[in-house]
């Protein structure tokens, strides 16, 4: 053969050679049952690791993933929806062909071909990251990625990839080919709120998917990756590009010819405007995942999957927190070196007035507010301190703040000063570290976690020597419910956006006030009547002054860890409780931000707005105390969307109660009896004048 070298030795000696290394290469009786007995283990290893997901497959798994769920804010107004309806979706042949065809060119050319793992896809994926160290590129295929959006989370593992394997060929075995691209069509999430292809393209085009044209489609087609980073309404030249990549894998598989394309190359797809639309998603998407372990408790009795869901979104407040994180960022962003932030607001009741979860929810989806596990710092200190008045303490109590060495870890003050003997509260006003660590060794590391988790902490807290100074993570919703606890007089808190579910003939299967957990009494009142006062002195004349409130008493603290990679406010009033993070998805540090600076003065700016209108109440401890006068009034916040930068006055929750009170009994009352007498034909529904 032209261009073959031969090898450069005798040909019996070559034979000879190639049959000792084919000898050589051959395995044993021994090594052959080896190798069975490693392949039965590693794949007993695998289902272990995947038996955990098949809960979820019960025998009404199908249906038990179909959840519709139309939100109301607290005033009864629709503010979105989640979900999707298996029985109210577009039939698969009513999508157009090429719709079909950019999906199937895009996420898995072989879908009909392959038994729901696309092997060779699959052994790509695990090359490429073997050499990154690390997953890189998925290969999943499509079933794959059907079994990952109906069963499992977005975390990146070999665990969850095993799972979604052994997942994906259940699906096979259970549906039709048809069936399993109908429901990756109908769950997908793509972008603004919108699941399912139908959905997506109402959102962004105005239409139908069975009215959408080649370049819609390629533009829809390409959302399936990266809903986030290809959506049109949030960054419409890369949507194009995406959309331009589509089409080419129409052509690469064979699908189409660059002829049929052509067109919508050169007339790529225009989204309708949406500027004008703010919906709350980050909240939302935190009241659906609420929805769906409401749902998955209900009795069995239960079997609608369509909820009308009433939630505790004030609107306004909503908008002025979106706005106050976006303003700040905007101000103060490239001073301070930050480019990310999160807004919590609930009432001492846990019931969530407004979450805003980043800067832009169609850049990311994450919810900083819920999923980020960050480092409290100082804001983790009213723990320990509360912990010491339960064990004894008084505001007044003398401690020492001086050096102090555990080890080789010797803590330091924020000004690397020490006051030496001061009292408790004190201490607390300018957040000295070293009397938070004297603190957590005299009670125990192990009695301040413990309380942190009776508040509301749900994450895992170490206990570290650095515990007491916030070295562990948190979430920020989870602080906003453990400084809820504070609010409430000690009362234990239910952090909830659910405030009613009903069905959809109006039927009430869930409300707060009646099936939610009853609070119990974590804190004592008299130790609440101490720590509260300290906190507001914090507020008054420690480190949070830039958070004061005209005519109302705050209560709160501030926190900023080491090497200024977070910067925490929180802190309440006697009406809400509000936490605010500005930090970094890549934990780079920022520019010398800390807690009383841009967090507090965002807190202020949302808050000042919320308490417009309302009628006041006291912080548990603190009383009617007159709040300190400000050199000047907070700043209104402009608003998009908002007509008035005065929140509009609304009932007082006593009047609320009020209402509801006499809505229940009217719900409640007998029938009224039917009229007798001469009125009885006029009344009467026979009569052919009415």
């Amino acid at each position: 053969m032209r261009g073959h070298k031969l090898p450069d030795c005798p040909c019996g000696a070559g034979r000879r050679a190639r049959r000792r290394e084919r000898e050589r290469e051959t395995p044993g009786p021994e090594q052959a049952a080896q190798c069975v007995a490693g392949g039965t283990f590693g794949f007993i290893a695998l289902l272990a690791l995947a038996l955990p997901a098949f809960r979820e497959t019960s025998d009404d798994w199908l249906k038990r993933t179909e959840l519709a769920v139309t939100f109301l804010d607290r005033y009864g107004n629709v503010v979105g929806e989640r979900g999707v309806r298996q029985n109210d979706t577009v039939p698969l042949e009513d999508f157009p062909d090429y719709m079909l065809k950019a999906v199937l060119a895009t996420e898995d050319r072989r879908f009909y071909e392959h038994f729901g793992i696309d092997v060779a896809g699959t052994l790509r994926a695990v090359v490429t990251n073997a050499r990154a160290g690390g997953v890189r590129q998925g290969g999943s295929s499509l079933s794959q990625q059907l079994a990952k959006n109906l069963f499992l989370t977005n975390e990146r593992t070999i665990e969850r990839k095993i799972k979604e394997a052994f997942l994906a060929l259940w699906l096979e075995t259970r549906l039709s080919k048809s069936q399993i691209l109908k429901l990756y069509l109908d769950r997908a999430y793509l972008g603004g709120g919108a699941y399912g292809a139908d959905a997506a393209a109402k959102y962004y085009f105005g239409k139908s998917i069975s009215e959408v044209n080649l370049a819609e489609a390629a533009m829809l087609a390409g959302l399936f990756k990266a809903p986030s980073k290809y959506a049109p309404h949030v960054n419409l030249p890369a949507a194009r590009a995406r959309a331009s990549t589509v089409l080419d894998n129409l052509v690469e598989a064979g699908f189409m010819t660059e002829g049929q394309v052509f067109g919508a190359r050169r007339n790529p797809a225009t989204p309708i405007d949406r500027s004008d639309m703010a919906v709350p998603d980050y909240y939302l998407d935190y009241a659906f995942s609420e929805v769906r372990r409401l749902v998955d408790s209900l009795p069995k009795s239960v079997t609608e999957r369509i909820f009308i869901v009433r939630t505790g979104l004030d609107p306004n407040i909503q908008k002025v927190a979106e706005a106050s994180l976006d303003q700040s960022l905007r101000q103060f962003g490239k001073d301070y070196k930050v480019s990310q932030g999160a807004i919590v607001i609930m009432e001492p009741n846990g019931t969530l007035r407004s979450m805003v979860g980043g800067r832009d929810y169609g850049e990311s989806q994450f919810n900083r507010a819920t999923d980020a596990l960050r480092q409290p710092g100082s804001s983790f200190k009213p723990f320990v301190y509360t912990v010491a008045l339960m064990n004894g303490m008084k505001p007044n109590t003398m401690v020492q703040d001086a050096p102090i060495c555990l080890g080789n870890w010797c803590p330091q003050n924020y000004g690397r000063s020490y006051m030496g003997s001061i009292t408790l509260q004190t201490a607390l006003q300018h957040s000295l570290n070293t009397v938070a660590v004297r603190l957590s060794e005299r009670f125990g590391r192990q009695k301040i976690i413990d309380l942190a988790h009776q508040m509301g902490i749900t994450s895992t807290l170490t206990p570290t020597a650095p515990l007491p100074l916030g070295a562990v993570e948190v979430t920020l919703v989870d602080m906003s419910t453990a400084y809820a606890v504070f609010a409430n007089g000690g009362k234990s808190v239910y952090p909830h956006a659910v405030v009613e579910v009903r069905v959809a003939n109006g039927g009430v299967v869930w409300r707060y006030d009646r099936d939610a957990p009853q609070p119990m009494q974590i804190i004592p009142p008299s130790v609440i009547d101490m720590i509260n006062p300290m906190l507001n002195n914090v507020i008054e004349n420690g480190t949070g002054r830039r958070s004061r409130l005209p005519d109302v008493k705050v209560a709160g603290k501030t926190g900023t860890t080491n090497a200024y990679r977070d910067a925490w406010f929180m802190a309440f009033t006697g009406n809400y409780v509000g936490g605010v993070w500005f930090g970094n998805d890549d934990y780079t540090s920022m520019n010398r931000m800390t807690g009383g600076s841009l967090p507090a003065m965002t807190w202020q700016k949302v808050m000042a707005y919320a308490h417009q209108g309302i009628e006041p109440k006291y912080i548990p401890g603190v009383g009617n105390q007159p709040a300190p006068k400000l050199d000047a009034a907070p700043t209104p916040i402009e608003v998009p969307g908002l007509d008035s930068t005065t929140r509009p006055i609304t009932l007082s929750p006593r009047a609320a109660d009020r209402l509801l009170g006499l809505e229940k009994q009217f719900r409640q009352a007998p029938p009224l009896p039917v009229p007798t007498g001469p009125t009885a034909s006029v009344a009467g529904p026979s009569n052919p004048a009415n």
